[in-house]
């Protein structure tokens, strides 16, 4: 099966991000044929300086290879190494109602928010939805409140092929992301936008700071304590061994455990995820040449499923160009 997703370089990943979609993804490579993109086109929506963007993109590359995803499983390349997703995202406008744009939530949730609506902003989805369907994706990873974009996809894929009489979109399905909830320091949704986060590559020294910073209850020290209201607790069993969750929930239970002491054993069970990633990262940071050689090959296999694709796409559309000009 073909999996597809994107990551956008918005700024710096954090364990949030590893917990919800980047551990699924590093195993989904196993057993699948995965592309993943760094969606550097549509970060800029919101990041619009362009030392800082290339930055977050070397840096989404750097921590996905640091915490295990391998280039000889998966391709990891930029979006803008494959330049004909702006032409589909182009073609799908022209068969692709307003009002379907109109309805898309994550728009309507961003303009209430504040964000100013551009119109990069507003057919975000029509690039979404070339992103997908260029590759003839099987399956995209999605949370819950995603799924609307694969819904919206699959509606411009059946709304190409209907207009032009022929199938050469094909329909992707969504895979949904286990539905896990990570909790910030503040008990919040962990998000870059609430700064509540931990960040996956911040010094030992920051994380500490930031794991013994999580809002707890006043109860004392020798009274039992319940683990499913505490988000100490609820970080540490998504990164726990069960054995191990079991066994901190019984201290919670028992009494006699102060909260410290639980976020001491969330920060070992932390750095058991990220000493050898940090140490991973600093080597792969170091050899800026291997980096680049990893995203411009996946760019050029990516790039040659693309051409292939809007071959089809452009022949249906009787869009004729001279030998070579799409080389």
């Amino acid at each position: 099966m073909r999996v597809l997703s994107g990551i956008q370089p918005s700024g710096q990943l954090h364990l949030g991000n590893y917990l919800g979609a980047m551990s699924q993804h590093i195993e989904l490579q196993e057993a699948n044929d995965c592309f993943f993109f760094i969606a550097n086109l549509h970060s800029l929506t919101t990041v619009q300086d362009a030392a800082l963007l290339e930055k977050y993109t070397r840096d989404v590359a750097l921590d996905y290879l640091a915490l295990g995803l391998d280039p000889e499983k998966a391709k990891i390349f930029r979006q803008t190494d494959v330049p004909e997703v702006t032409e589909l995202a182009w073609i799908l406008s022209t068969v692709t109602g307003k009002g379907l744009l109109e309805r898309a939530t994550s728009y309507k949730d961003k303009v209430a928010r504040n964000i100013p609506a551009s119109m990069g902003l507003f057919s975000y989805p029509l690039l979404m939805a070339a992103d997908i369907l260029i590759y003839r994706s099987d399956l995209v990873p999605v949370g819950k409140d995603q799924v609307q974009h694969i819904e919206m996809t699959q509606d411009m894929a059946t709304h190409f092929n209907e207009t032009f009489g022929k199938e050469v979109l094909k329909r992707p399905e969504a895979k949904l992301n286990e539905a896990r909830i990570v909790p910030g320091i503040d008990g919040q949704k962990m998000s870059k936008s609430y700064g509540n986060a931990i960040d996956l590559f911040d010094t030992p020294k920051a994380t500490k700071k930031r794991v013994m910073s999580i809002k707890t209850d006043s109860t004392p020290v020798e009274d039992p304590k319940d683990p499913d209201s505490c988000s100490v607790f609820a970080l540490y069993k998504l990164l726990a061994t069960p054995d191990e969750t079991a066994a901190l929930r019984e201290k919670y239970v028992a009494g006699g455990m102060g909260y410290g002491d639980a976020k001491k054993a969330l920060l070992e069970v932390t750095e058991r995820l990220l000493a050898p990633a940090r140490e991973r990262r600093t080597k792969l940071e170091a050899d800026p040449d291997y980096l680049e050689d990893v995203l411009t090959a996946a760019g050029k296999s990516a790039r040659d499923v693309a051409r292939e694709v809007m071959e089809d796409v452009r022949s249906a559309c009787g869009l004729i160009a001279g030998k070579g000009t799409h080389a």
